[in-house]
């Protein structure tokens, strides 16, 4: 028997589960298909996919018709295939790309590849196209970041994308059985989103403006996001009263208030960072300030569906900064710096060597100093980038600062950092 995804969700968002016992972001991810309710299928996936079904009779017509919200990652795209065909197999008509991220838009082949299939219109933002244009121009630097971000064995990322074949502007009217779903476009954690509002059926499908975690609003490897704007599109969404919210990430929602509470609450927290980073910008604060007085909302920090799970608020700030103050930090060092290795060996020259910055490194990370403690391993491991004693040193320091983390993005980094130093502190000795 299937689980009751909206009962799990309510038991999540009253706290009676824990977020721990269904994360909602999993590379893994799940497959099946659950009906929730009459003509609407969720899949459940590492990116969430919605299938819309117009039975003959509501679509007034001999047969029924199947529209998509989203069409998985390339990784998951047969499975979600089969989950969807075991549930229907009403013709699909259209896909709906709520965003250009390639966990989102990885499946429409394998409905197009039915041996009865008609045509599939996909349909999106008209930035989308130009965000698959950008990843073919750094496809190399998109799977290192996944490489890094995911712990993966070699980098990985598609070098071929399903362009839409429809683009809009603001908004969008699909028509579909005897109603019409309205798209509207708002930018967020991308320039190109779109969400998506059944109002027949009092559906709304969010894509990732709402995935039950902090906003991804400031992810340290990727392109500019835009939490005023997010903030503003979660506020549109939560004037629909929507009786059912189906997200790009983590599980559906059902009733009025619990979906107006969880969206016009992630806008507040949103709208609060902005806040306290633009008034510590127009008084004349470097970043590093912004990033050490800068927090959310006190009675915010214990919603689960806002945890620092995959971002982290700090790195929402570094995203602000960028989005109104370019990349300059307000440091004339960092303006046009020295080369890093260079810097570092003139530290460790003063210190007494390299070593010596690693030994306190190391004390300061058993200190709980872990900040400084990374500065120094890292200015030690540049100065002697050969020595398999230092980078012992700075494998530990930012081991240990990775299962301190809670952010995926945090955790990706500093393992990252670890596991190289760990090759040359393991390699064999001559």
């Amino acid at each position: 028997m299937p689980e009751d995804l909206l009962s799990l969700s309510s038991r999540l968002l009253s706290g009676e589960l824990s977020m721990k016992d269904r994360p909602p972001v999993s590379i893994l991810g799940r497959t099946e298909l659950t009906e929730v309710a009459d003509g609407i299928g969720f899949v459940e996936s590492f990116a969430n996919v919605v299938a819309l079904r117009a039975d003959a009779e509501s679509a007034g017509g001999d047969s029924s018709e199947l529209v998509l919200v989203d069409a998985a990652s390339p990784f998951h795209a047969t499975a979600v295939h089969s989950a969807i065909r075991d549930w229907t197999q009403a013709p699909l008509s259209a896909v709906v790309f709520t965003h250009g991220h390639v966990d989102h838009v990885g499946g429409v082949g394998e409905f197009e590849a039915e041996a009865d299939a008609g045509p599939v219109r996909v349909i999106a933002h008209e930035n989308l196209p130009l965000r698959f244009d950008r990843y073919s121009l750094t496809s190399g630097y998109n799977g290192i970041i996944n490489q890094r971000q995911f712990q993966l064995g070699a980098p990985l990322f598609p070098t071929e994308f399903r362009y839409p074949d429809q683009t809009y502007v603001e908004q969008f009217s699909l028509p579909f059985g005897g109603e019409n779903l309205e798209l509207f476009h708002d930018k967020g954690e991308t320039d190109d989103a779109t969400w998506v509002w059944s109002p027949e059926r009092r559906v709304l499908c969010t894509g990732d403006l709402f995935i039950w975690v902090a906003p991804n609003c400031g992810n340290p490897q990727k392109v500019q996001r835009y939490p005023v704007e997010w903030a503003a599109a979660l506020r549109k969404m939560a004037s629909l009263n929507a009786e059912l919210l189906l997200p790009g990430h983590g599980l559906p929602i059902a009733g009025v208030e619990q979906i107006r509470v969880v969206l016009t609450e992630t806008a507040e927290f949103l709208e609060s960072l902005c806040t306290q980073t633009l008034e510590l910008m127009n008084a004349g604060a470097r970043l590093d300030e912004l990033i050490h007085t800068v927090t959310p909302p006190a009675h915010l920090t214990d919603r689960p569906w806002l945890q620092p799970t995959y971002d982290d608020p700090e790195f929402v700030v570094h995203n602000l900064w960028r989005l109104y103050g370019g990349w300059y930090d307000g440091n004339p060092a960092t303006l046009k710096p020295a080369p890093e290795a260079a810097l570092a060996q003139e530290i460790a020259d003063l210190a007494g060597g390299a070593s010596v910055l690693a030994t306190r490194a190391a004390e300061l990370s058993a200190a709980g100093e872990h900040r400084l403690a990374g500065h120094l391993a890292e200015l030690a491991a540049l100065a002697a980038p050969a020595d398999p004693g230092i980078h012992a040193v700075r494998a530990e320091v930012f081991g240990t600062r990775a299962g301190l983390e809670r952010s995926l993005m945090s955790q990706g980094v500093f393992k990252w950092a670890e596991h190289e130093s760990r090759k040359i502190a393991d390699s064999p000795k001559d």
